[in-house]
């Protein structure tokens, strides 16, 4: 299975669990498995529940992982990208780089495993050149993040005026903070498609401004 479609499939399993997990009287994603007695929960399947917040951790383990896989034949698709020289008067013709068919078909070999197609001729492939910085891999129902579009897997792009450098977390925190009450746009790279969202941190009964926890990649 192509990296990309495999990716695809395991964000499909996360949202699946997050919903199953978040539903109306369910445990959440890290709620109590007791109850205010100290006795274990009789209104849920606590086996259950263990066994799908455990799965849920492996998915986002091994999500980062081929995430980390398919930004790098990003980057590789970058680097060996032709480029082409425009004639000029002072030229006595145009200049084309080209790569060798061995380089073509090496690259093609690795890129397609994770859901891209690389043809010999000139390239034009249409990629999001943003890296992602962060991914959401924790949000609650009804927040303003799942109120805004943002899901489960989403890698954030650009987060209001933060889309790379240091201190990530922080800077997330602080621009979510500044713009209590305002509609924050917000990119992410969802199942190898650009997505704008619009998102409005603020007060709700859930912790923090926006319901979700990001983790940087």
């Amino acid at each position: 299975m192509a990296l990309m479609d495999k990716r695809t499939a395991m964000e499909t399993e996360m949202n699946s669990i997050v919903e199953r997990l978040c539903n109306p009287g369910g445990p959440g994603l890290s709620g109590n498995l007791i109850d205010s007695e100290g006795f274990p929960r009789e209104d849920i399947d606590i086996p259950m529940v263990r066994t799908e917040r455990r799965r849920l951790a492996e998915l986002r383990s091994e999500h980062g992982e081929i995430t980390e896989k398919i930004n790098v034949n990003i980057q590789i698709l970058h680097s060996v990208r032709p480029t082409s020289r425009a004639s000029s008067t002072k030229d006595s013709g145009p200049e084309e780089t080209s790569l060798s068919g061995a380089a073509v078909n090496s690259l093609s070999a690795s890129m397609q495993t994770s859901g891209f197609s690389v043809t010999s001729g000139p390239m034009d492939v249409d990629v999001v050149t943003s890296i992602p910085f962060a991914m959401v891999d924790e949000i609650n129902e009804s927040s303003p993040a799942a109120e805004g579009g943002l899901q489960l897997g989403d890698q954030v792009l650009k987060f209001g005026n933060v889309e790379g450098g240091d201190n990530l977390l922080q800077r997330l925190a602080a621009e979510a903070q500044s713009n209590q009450g305002q509609a924050v746009s917000v990119q992410v790279m969802r199942q190898g498609a650009k997505v704008v969202l619009s998102v409005t941190p603020r007060i709700w009964q859930g912790r923090g401004l926006l319901g979700c926890h990001f983790r940087l990649v």
